[in-house]
């Protein structure tokens, strides 16, 4: 059969099993919205995935966008498919209908996205990245930013970008240097450049707006003195677009997303780049996050679905590949059977499964996290979920992008030899993949903002909360029949990290700064280890019920629970070990000289 990208049973089993995502109608701002309505927007993203992207897939990654006379060229394709994408909604169907949204809930934007970043998550990067730019100028631009920018960016006439990096700089943004001079006219002149601008450039619109940090002249040093701005490649003036010194040096050779052009882009080499601000002066960073934080999730997204697309290529292949005869069969003459029977396979693809779907419903829970701190009714609610969301948000960016590149190449082992052929499509995802491990913040990144910010502020909040939510899961699994042995388990690897969790904090209250950090992947780790471990017991929760209502389906809810145990008593008994590397000031790597290497 067809690659499904996605498992539908199991998308629908995640949004009104688990999540009961219809009682999301009831907060006045879904109000117009029902089951009805989700499901439509499910079916129609599911389609265009299959029908339309996922053909387009290889070619564009054959074939990647290139510079041509000082523009990128993009896949023929792709002039096809971007308006069809623009029809869609993906730019602005989480937004309010009072600036053209569809008011979907992020919870539901959050899956029909995965299905189509699973089937070519390069033509939906070029949108994906059009509404965090949109966004942030809804959020802190004028009321002439917005009509002249976010309006035409919200109708996919034009596109955006979040123009970050510098060559000197990389990740530090402390050490950016773009500079921006003000002039009388209210606009500042930009000079400066940045790298590595995922769509950067393309032919698809007539124009594309850089949300760019930068330093306004004489602004203080370091973080507190960035600023954001709107660059468009081509300005406004008299009602026609001229170019605005906005020019493409470069266009990056990547490993993987080949159809969405990684530039270099110059501004101000002739002096004439004009930039306009977004919010306030010196606040850029702080703008910024909102941004950087949905794109966070996006790549996690991105990450689930890379490892789901090949996932389901790889249990294809398993169950129609023929090789080898049980331990047993010793008789050369008997058939060859389905690879899918050898216990190892099994392992390898359950291993998937288990990263895959675990990965899936953390974003799920993540949009629906999201929802709740913006539209529920309460002030208490909404503080509650943003704390959970604040918390969760680097798990959900690393975990798909560091699992699922283990997912992406068990999918490769389970193809065998014709797995590393670029006739089979698992070499061209898990090059894919690697990719979301470096976009949007390094792994190692995410874990100094999990264990340096999220974890300590307000007191710990955020991970009381975790707490509460893992004990309630925990209670609500006895009392559905999933084995007390599990919950048990998950509440002592949540025991732990809360325990370790203090210890480095209070290193860094005593000014151990470095001794608090040296182990923030490994405490990462264990992080991720229990939070999956709760997705997979709320899941436990949900096929126990199932089953009990539907037994009829067994296949799919004990599927669950086999992958809910296989989860849970191979993953949270390294708990231990991480915490003990992490309280132990290990510091092999931190000791290590650069002339010992």
């Amino acid at each position: 059969m067809p690659n499904p990208l996605i498992d539908d049973r199991f998308v629908d089993f995640l949004l009104y099993e688990v999540l009961h995502a219809e009682r999301l109608c009831e907060l006045d701002h879904f109000s117009e919205h029902s089951r009805e309505t989700f499901d439509m927007a499910m079916a129609t993203s599911r389609g265009f995935a299959r029908d339309v992207l996922y053909p387009a897939y290889k070619p564009m990654d054959e074939a990647a966008a290139h510079l041509d006379n000082g523009c990128v060229r993009v896949h023929p394709l792709m002039h096809e498919i971007f308006p069809r994408m623009v029809e869609l909604g993906i730019v602005n169907g989480t937004r309010p209908e009072s600036v053209g949204g569809l008011q979907l809930p992020m919870t539901i934007a959050t899956l029909t996205g995965g299905y189509l970043m699973a089937g070519n998550l390069s033509a939906f990067g070029y949108l994906g990245l059009t509404a965090g730019a949109a966004r942030l100028i809804e959020s802190f631009g004028s009321d002439e930013l917005k009509r002249t920018y976010m309006d035409r960016m919200y109708a996919g006439e034009w596109t955006g970008t979040m123009a970050l990096t510098e060559p000197q700089a990389g990740s530090s943004l402390t050490d950016v240097k773009t500079s921006a001079t003000p002039t009388m006219d209210g606009h500042y002149l930009i000079k400066g450049s940045k790298v590595f601008i995922s769509g950067g450039d393309q032919d698809l619109t007539d124009n594309i707006v850089h949300l760019t940090l930068g330093r306004i002249d004489g602004a203080p040093a370091g973080i507190k003195g960035v600023s954001l701005f709107a660059i468009p490649k081509n300005r406004l003036e008299n009602s026609k677009l001229v170019p605005n010194d906005c020019s493409t040096v470069g266009v990056f050779h990547k490993i993987g997303w080949r159809g969405l052009p990684s530039i270099a882009l110059n501004f101000g080499e002739e002096g004439d780049c004009h930039g306009w601000l977004v919010g306030e002066p010196h606040r850029g960073i702080r703008h910024m996050f909102q941004m950087m934080n949905e794109a966070r999730l996006m790549v996690g997204m991105n990450g689930a679905a890379t490892a789901s697309v090949a996932y389901h290529e790889a249990v294809d292949y398993a169950q129609n590949r023929p090789q080898g005869r049980g331990f047993t069969d010793r008789d050369p003459s008997t058939p060859q059977i389905p690879i899918i029977k050898h216990a190892d396979v099994r392992r390898m693809l359950l291993r998937q499964k288990a990263i895959v779907e675990g990965a899936i419903a953390l974003l799920a829970a993540a949009g629906m996290y999201f929802d709740i701190s913006e539209h529920a009714p309460s002030e208490e609610e909404r503080h509650r979920a943003w704390l959970l969301l604040e918390l969760l948000t680097p798990i959900a960016k690393s975990f798909p992008a560091e699992k699922g590149f283990e997912a992406n190449a068990l999918a490769v082992q389970v193809h065998g030899g014709y797995g590393y052929t670029s006739e089979y499509m698992p070499e061209s995802w898990l090059r894919d993949q690697k990719l979301n491990s470096i976009h949007e913040g390094t792994t190692g990144m995410q874990s100094m903002d999990l264990l340096g910010r999220k974890v300590v502020q307000e007191g710990g909040a955020a991970l009381r909360a975790l707490a509460e939510e893992i004990t309630e899961t925990s209670r609500r699994a006895r009392e559905a029949g999933v084995p007390e042995e599990l919950g048990s388990k998950l509440e002592g690897g949540m025991t732990a990290i809360g325990a370790v969790t203090m210890h480095l904090g209070e290193l860094g209250m005593n000014g151990d700064i470095d001794g608090m950090m040296l182990h923030s992947v490994d405490y990462l780790e264990m992080f991720m280890a229990v939070v999956v471990g709760w997705q997979w017991l709320q899941m436990a929760t949900a096929a126990k019920k199932g089953l009990e209502k539907h037994p009829e389906k067994a296949d799919f809810y004990e599927g669950k629970l086999c992958a809910a145990q296989y989860w849970i008593n191979t993953e949270i008994p390294r708990v231990g070990a991480l915490a003990a590397l992490c309280r132990s000031g290990e510091d092999s790597y931190a000791r290590m000289q650069p002339d010992w290497f």
